[in-house]
């Protein structure tokens, strides 16, 4: 009996350790925030041509075209100002990708880096 009241304490302290390991302050983890907004590019061009999100926000790029496009930041072909645009690179026909996470509100303009003079393929994203 005695080593069944002992095991027993032995179990209650233990589960009261992990609740307490368990319940501790904030975690110091973000979610990773999701894709919110989609930009489609087809044989007329980027659309829409200008999306809004909030900080912290990704974009998904979906080449509906039939040819490959190279999507990066403003200007050309330096690819500066939005870094975060450039993860979405080269895509080929069928193919998706997401920009990385826009953390400052700011205006961002992109383009096909393999065509930059075209209107029909330039767009911004707005993050505010």
């Amino acid at each position: 009996m005695r080593d069944m009241t002992r095991h027993g304490a032995c179990a209650i302290v233990f589960t009261l350790m992990a609740g307490a390991i368990g319940c501790g302050g904030k975690s110091s983890t973000t979610p990773t925030p999701t894709a919110t907004t989609t930009v489609t590019i087809t044989s007329a061009g980027i659309s829409p041509k200008s999306v809004q999100i909030a900080p912290g926000s990704r974009v998904l790029f979906v080449n509906n075209d039939s040819r490959s496009h190279n999507v990066t930041s403003d200007p050309h072909p330096e690819h500066t100002d939005c870094p975060e645009i450039n993860q979405v690179g080269f895509l080929t026909s069928g193919q998706t990708r997401e920009t990385g996470n826009f953390v400052t509100t700011k205006t961002c303009g992109f383009h096909d880096h393999d065509n930059p003079d075209s209107a029909a393929l330039k767009g911004a994203i707005v993050v505010k």
